[in-house]
């Protein structure tokens, strides 16, 4: 695996996102770092396939590998939830526990959620669309909490102007996704 110039730089250039991406869908870091390297696994087997040794043959591989990871994640926590679910269903006759909600309440709850995931994959694939400068900072700043000094030194920028590129993109937002943003949180 050292050989391939190419894997490595993309590794070490986006290792942080894939993890963080891990870690906000599934809460844990352990799963978290087995789907980064899964992720980078399959990656790593598609360039060797390939033959691909550059990272120019990727000119979108930031987006594949957060979206990877993150599709890994979702499926984990999915496969997670069957497996909790049928070791509750087993024990139902032993454990009683209270209902805290009503069904509707966590149903409309469930799809809330879904709904603001689905708007905030929507609001990135826009953002990325409009101006990707926008979306790694607001990848590094806002997701993978990199303080700002640091994102700024990695975007080859003053601090300034990424608080000025920061305030643009979360108008740009605001204008564009505001309305229904606002529709979700009244739920």
């Amino acid at each position: 695996m050292t050989e391939n110039i190419g894997f490595n730089k993309i590794y070490n250039d986006y290792k942080n996102l894939v993890l963080k991406a891990a870690h906000t869908y599934t809460g844990d870091l352990h799963t978290a770092e087995d789907i980064m390297q899964d992720t980078f696994l399959a990656l790593y087997r598609d360039m060797s396939e390939k033959g691909i040794e550059n990272t120019t043959e990727y000119p979108n591989i930031k987006s594949w590998l957060y979206t990877t990871a993150k599709h890994r994640a979702i499926n984990y926590r999915k496969k997670t939830a069957r497996v909790l679910s049928t070791d509750a269903a087993e024990c139902s006759d032993v454990i009683r526990e209270p209902v805290s909600e009503s069904l509707e309440s966590e149903y409309l709850s469930n799809m809330t959620e879904k709904m603001r995931g689905d708007l905030h994959e929507r609001i990135f694939a826009a953002l990325m669309e409009k101006n990707e400068r926008w979306h790694e900072a607001i990848m590094l700043i806002c997701y993978m909490d990199i303080p700002v000094a640091e994102a700024a030194q990695r975007l080859h920028m003053t601090e300034n102007a990424l608080y000025v590129m920061m305030h643009r993109a979360r108008n740009w937002i605001q204008n564009e996704f505001g309305v229904e943003y606002e529709e979700l949180n009244r739920f």
